[in-house]
């Protein structure tokens, strides 16, 4: 949860607002979020057609949405900020190619074809792959890098908001 900007009387506290949230807190956000969405899809019965269509859609619409920021302003600053992170960030991005792909054929799917419930089950394992390998291996690295993550963050929100994607592709 953001929370808001407060200071008390000594000045001494700051609790930081949603404009302050850290690029690694913002990105983890994320990922709590694409995965309580996995999971009510996977709690839904085989006939709640529409409801399966738009909670698909919104999953690809927030990890598209999130990989476009990541590539764009948060692995590159990874990738900067020591060399020897340049096969992690190569990993993650080659992981995203296979999400978008996925994410593309849901897009362009209706809840009732053949094959739709394995690809949202599918790009919902991918994920949760990738998630685990940045929260374990690169945030931390990114943490002690001496990167402004709050600048990112701000950044990285500030992209997301920009990006709209069209909800059927098809």
């Amino acid at each position: 949860m953001r929370t808001n900007s407060t200071t008390t009387k000594a000045g001494s506290k700051q609790i930081p607002t949603s404009t302050e949230m850290d690029a690694i807190a913002l990105l983890t956000e994320d990922h709590a979020k694409v995965k309580a969405m996995f999971e009510q899809y996977e709690g839904l019965g085989d006939r709640a057609h529409a409801t399966k269509q738009k909670l698909a859609m919104q999953i690809c619409t927030e990890l598209t949405k999130h990989a476009t920021a990541e590539e764009e302003i948060f692995y590159p600053a990874v990738r900067e900020a020591n060399k020897d992170n340049e096969d992690l960030v190569d990993e993650a991005t080659v992981e995203h190619a296979s999400a978008k792909d996925l994410i593309a054929q849901i897009m362009s799917m209706d809840s009732s074809d053949e094959l739709f419930d394995a690809k949202v089950k599918v790009l919902g394992e991918q994920i949760e792959h990738h998630v685990e390998e940045e929260e374990g291996e690169m945030f931390p690295k990114a943490r002690t890098a001496g990167l402004d993550l709050v600048a990112l963050g701000e950044e990285i929100q500030a992209r997301k908001d920009e990006i709209e994607i069209p909800q059927r592709m098809n």
